[in-house]
């Protein structure tokens, strides 16, 4: 595959420059996570941190943000493939998220097309023949946002020094040395655990643009609260980034999934359904409204969560139920204080800017209401165990065949994938390959029921799901807890590439 044109001589010397400069500090605070996660499994529980009460009393803002980007109502995401680009630019959301992280999978022909393709979307060149169907940009399009990889995910086609580049490093570095000059400036960045981490997002902002020459505070970030620990550090991960912040996202599914990580091994922290586990319930809406309150207080957007269902042309009761649940979701969202949504599907931008549309009227957002009637409360963050609902053998059957449907899509290549009438990424894998381990960690169900269930589904998947069956079975059921992404499934990824 050619990646001269992407990986110039240029480009080349700034990614290692920027390895060289802060991959030692990612791996500190790589270490930094395991060394918590190792104090939460010996008892320790979340709190906010005593030695930063300053910043969260003190009466400081963010840096103001663009105009062009005051108004975010609804956003759309997916991943960085060239028609998914054309279709969400056009889509009519006020905002699309392209994205090299749960949604692309990192093959590195997707990584390096996908820089290929936003280039081409900044300079309005972009286009698609399918031979069915010609793809091209409207007048009017929306913002540009991307979202690199986290920072615990490697980019192992590209070495500095011997040693693999941060993934995080690599898609924001070459985005940005590519596009500054065309306004590729706004991003979302993922899978934070502390202020230190933003910190280092921040430095890594300051360095690129004093290397490029360009002025100080042109990139502005969106912080992804999808982890239970950088819940309780909002205010401080606002404040490292107050420079270059664009405020902060509700992450809901990764935040489900943070909680099982970090805290599932405690009875009290048992998830029941997936589905189950919505906005509305008591963890989750205390996180919701303590986010909407940080971000107002310091003068930025708050976002809300993503409505993954896509709408059937097949089925007309089915897209009238879910229709109406996005309704609600939106409608939700929207009379808590946030200033846009996400969607996964164009359809749904239509129903999600009426939510807003109600609430907002002409105003760009509604940054000016403070919600002092919120107060920030680790017990409220922490009673998942007021969570209503049941583990059911449908459930872990959902999560059996969703998950190594996913897997499957996965290794492949595709990293959105459409199962179920759900655009379901990599947080869906997590998701149900980590409830399967609390389960069986807290006796909820046992390893007969996995393997039925699992035998029952493969046979209705087929041979071709068998290496992804193999896997998905190894991360769910083993004692220990590992990374999803970072090692077996990356490993036959990257083997299957070879």
């Amino acid at each position: 595959m050619r990646t001269d044109d992407v990986l110039t001589r240029d480009a080349v010397s700034f990614l290692t420059d920027l390895q060289r400069e802060f991959g030692d500090r990612r791996r500190e605070l790589l270490a930094r996570r395991a060394e918590r996660l190792g104090r939460l499994a010996d008892g320790e529980l979340p709190d906010f941190l005593a030695e930063t009460t300053d910043v969260r009393a003190g009466d400081w803002r963010v840096a103001p943000f663009p105009e062009e980007i005051a108004d975010r109502r609804v956003e759309i995401t997916g991943p960085v493939d060239r028609k998914m680009v054309i279709n969400a630019l056009n889509s009519g959301a006020k905002v699309f998220m392209a994205d090299f992280e749960d949604a692309n999978s990192p093959t590195w022909e997707n990584c390096i097309s996908g820089q290929r393709n936003l280039t081409d979307a900044l300079e309005r060149t972009i286009s698609l023949d399918t031979g069915e169907k010609q793809y091209a940009l409207k007048d009017e399009v929306a913002v540009l946002f991307v979202r690199p990889r986290g920072w615990h995910l490697d980019e192992r086609h590209f070495e500095v020094d011997g040693v693999p580049m941060s993934g995080s490093l690599f898609d924001f570095g070459l985005y940005f040395l590519r596009n500054h000059g065309r306004n590729g400036r706004y991003f979302y960045l993922p899978k934070l655990e502390s202020h230190l981490e933003a910190r280092l997002w921040n430095d890594v902002f300051v360095f690129t643009q004093e290397w490029l020459g360009v002025a100080q505070g042109t990139i502005k970030a969106t912080v992804l609260i999808e982890t239970i620990l950088a819940a309780f550090e909002m205010d401080e991960i606002l404040h490292e980034l107050r420079e270059h912040s664009a405020g902060l996202n509700a992450g809901r599914w990764d935040y489900i999934f943070s909680v099982i990580k970090k805290l599932g091994h405690r009875p009290e922290f048992v998830l029941p359904d997936r589905a189950a586990v919505t906005m509305a319930v008591p963890f989750m809406r205390a996180y919701c409204e303590l986010l909407v309150k940080t971000c107002h207080r310091r003068g930025v957007h708050a976002m809300g969560g993503m409505a993954a269902f896509i709408p059937s042309r097949r089925d007309a009761d089915v897209n009238a139920v879910a229709l109406e649940k996005v309704r609600e979701d939106k409608d939700r969202e929207a009379s808590q204080g946030f200033d846009g949504t996400w969607v996964a599907h164009p359809d749904l931008v239509p129903v999600a800017m009426e939510s807003f549309d109600r609430v907002l009227g002409h105003r760009p957002n509604q940054i000016e209401r403070q919600r002092d009637d919120v107060e920030p409360r680790a017990a409220a963050l922490l009673d998942v165990a007021a969570t209503p609902g049941d583990v059911t053998e449908d459930g872990l059957r959902s999560n059996v065949s969703v998950g190594i449907q996913y897997l499957a899509a996965w290794l492949h290549g595709s990293g959105a994938v459409a199962i179920n009438n759900l655009m379901e990424d990599a947080a869906t894998a997590e998701i149900s390959r980590s409830q399967i381990w609390q389960w069986l960690r807290h006796d909820r169900i046992d390893e007969a029921d996995v393997r039925r269930i699992t035998e029952e589904e493969m046979a209705k998947l087929g041979p071709d799901y068998d290496d992804a069956r193999t896997i998905f079975e190894q991360i769910a059921t083993q004692p220990d807890f590992v990374e999803f992404l970072t090692l077996p499934a990356y490993d036959r990824l990257v083997a299957i590439e070879s």
